[in-house]
């Protein structure tokens, strides 16, 4: 009834035991501690070739130190691994704290794996590097805000950010009164918020046009270039 496997680094060269893993057809997590590429992709060889599906594999970049140095966590590896083995990657941490695996997940970790343990001055190798039940909570909170603000790939203007856009951008304004007939330039232009005006990027075409009636100074001008609009 097991519907997944975690391979711990150690067993990562252990033939037998890949190969009898591969042939159940559940997924599995393979980590990648101590392993050098050539050996993770052979035992990712081994487990596809067996049964398991590529779909159902995750492979996590791993330090195996208790705690990792900070200098040795090396998460672009895990980036590496996604790219050449072609699979969903993860990382299993063994640094103090909560933010290398939050980092792990801003740079494309699907899973994150990280001992956890009810008090961490208890003996054993593992509880140093563990996180207690308020850590735990912090991690997770981290992870799904880091989700959340991963958002998707395409640059446009937010709803939260809409209502600032007038506020924040400036307009074309008359730098001081200007008369009717008179010839705009950098002298007699400027430009200030709101952006509810002219915007600054018609600059270019307005300068050199004759004003058509007259301005007050900081009213926004009205001479629109031919074919283009306000906003």
């Amino acid at each position: 009834g097991i519907e997944r496997f975690k391979i711990p680094s150690g067993e990562i060269t252990n033939l037998p035991y890949l190969r009898r893993i591969g042939q159940s057809g559940t997924k599995v997590i393979l980590s990648t501690g101590m392993s050098e590429m050539d050996e993770i992709r052979a035992a990712v060889d081994v487990l596809l070739g067996s049964g398991t599906n590529k779909k159902n594999l995750v492979v996590l970049h791993c330090n195996t130190q208790y705690p990792t140095p900070m200098q040795d966590v090396n998460l672009r590896a895990m980036q590496t691994m996604a790219l050449e083995l072609g699979v969903a990657t993860g990382y299993s941490d063994h640094t103090l704290g909560i933010e290398v695996p939050v980092a792990a997940v801003a740079l494309g970790a699907v899973v994150i794996e990280k001992h956890f343990t009810l008090d961490r001055t208890l003996e054993g190798p593992d509880h140093q590097a563990s996180l207690e039940p308020d850590q735990l909570a912090a991690m997770v909170r981290a992870i799904r805000n880091v989700e959340l603000a991963l958002g998707h790939d395409r640059k446009i203007v937010t709803d939260s950010e809409r209502e600032n856009r007038e506020v924040a951008r400036k307009s074309i304004v008359a730098a001081r009164s200007i008369s009717q007939g008179e010839l705009l330039d950098e002298t007699n232009l400027t430009t200030k918020r709101p952006g509810t005006g002219l915007s600054p990027m018609h600059w270019d075409r307005v300068v050199g046009m004759t004003a058509s009636r007259p301005y007050d100074t900081d009213e926004p001008i009205r001479e629109i270039p031919a074919g283009e609009t306000e906003a």
